[in-house]
């Protein structure tokens, strides 16, 4: 009975995030992302703990591969944030007196 109760919720919240996410209107779903890349990073604490937990073999493997992944998730998020951060930043203009080199 246990295991169809936790599938049930799994699909719940596989469903609800789906329909969560496809509302968000286009302007506001980097910087909802980023938050929600921000967030992650508790994601690598319970990673390591896990990892570290020393409860046999499988646990430390799973916990480094959790690791792993958890990072990925963490840096790709900073970094598609730092892209679109720069896209608002002003360009700078080619100084006429140099004929355009620095």
């Amino acid at each position: 009975m246990e295991a169809v109760f936790l599938t049930f919720i799994l699909m719940l919240s596989i469903f609800l995030g789906f329909e969560l996410i496809a509302k968000v209107p286009a302007t506001l779903h980097t910087p909802l992302m980023s938050g929600a890349n921000a967030i992650s990073g508790i994601t690598v604490v319970g990673a390591l703990l896990s990892a570290g937990s020393g409860h046999g073999e499988i646990s430390g493997l799973l916990g480094a591969v959790a690791v792993a992944l958890a990072m990925i998730n963490v840096v790709g998020g900073y970094m598609v944030t730092d892209r679109m951060l720069a896209m608002f930043k002003k360009k700078e203009t080619p100084d006429a007196s140099t004929g355009g080199k620095r």
